[in-house]
């Protein structure tokens, strides 16, 4: 399990094509693999991932390296990237520890696209679209998580939803950098999608 509090962006080192999967490098702050293992839980730009290797690079950077395969490169994001691109980068949640965002499985369900990005002095604005079927369970001032980050659905129309970022958010994660065009991984809120499920079967029993 995550938080959607994303801890730092990561650079892509390589991707190495393999049988039906390709292996995922990428390089971090040393601080962030302290204490990590192999099988371990890391969750990029939102996409659980199981760490396979890591280790140092210099004195101050990791490595971690990831398997990724053909189904999760077709439903996420992540078959998008390219070398030297930044993804986002959380360590699986560790007991004890607080929660600043909401509880985030990393399983993704779908891709957003970017419509429009509107800037003001103090955030930004970005208006999302995606596949209608996903509308009801994008509600206002409800928890949705794109690339991994934790975020509140402000305005929706449709299957269009407006988030905004404050510039810590900017600044941490790779949101800041997307334009017009580009793809987010989403993952509803899992409570949300639990409470609409309920209510539909609840009014289909009803019309029985």
């Amino acid at each position: 399990m995550f938080t959607g509090i994303v801890q730092s962006q990561a650079q892509v080192i390589s991707q190495i094509s393999a049988n039906n999967f390709v292996r995922l490098k990428i390089l971090v702050k040393k601080s962030l693999v302290q204490q990590l293992e192999i099988g371990a839980s890391i969750a990029i730009n939102g996409v659980c991932l199981t760490a396979v290797d890591f280790g140092d690079v210099n004195e101050n950077q990791s490595f971690v390296e990831f398997d990724v395969i053909d189904e999760t490169l077709r439903v996420t994001n992540l078959g998008d990237i390219s070398d030297n691109g930044s993804v986002n980068y959380e360590r699986s949640l560790k007991v004890g520890y607080e929660i600043g965002g909401h509880m985030v499985s990393g399983h993704v369900h779908t891709i957003a696209e970017l419509l429009k990005v509107e800037s003001s002095e103090s955030n930004r604005a970005l208006t999302f679209t995606c596949d209608e079927k996903w509308g009801a369970y994008i509600l206002p001032k409800g928890f949705i998580t794109l690339n991994g980050v934790s975020l509140t659905v402000g305005k929706v129309e449709n299957n269009r939803f407006t988030v905004h970022l404050i510039p810590e958010t900017l600044t941490r994660t790779n949101i800041g950098a997307l334009i017009a065009g580009d793809n987010v991984n989403v993952e509803f809120d899992q409570q949300t999608m639990s409470i609409v499920e309920t209510l539909k079967r609840m009014k289909a029993n009803n019309d029985l």
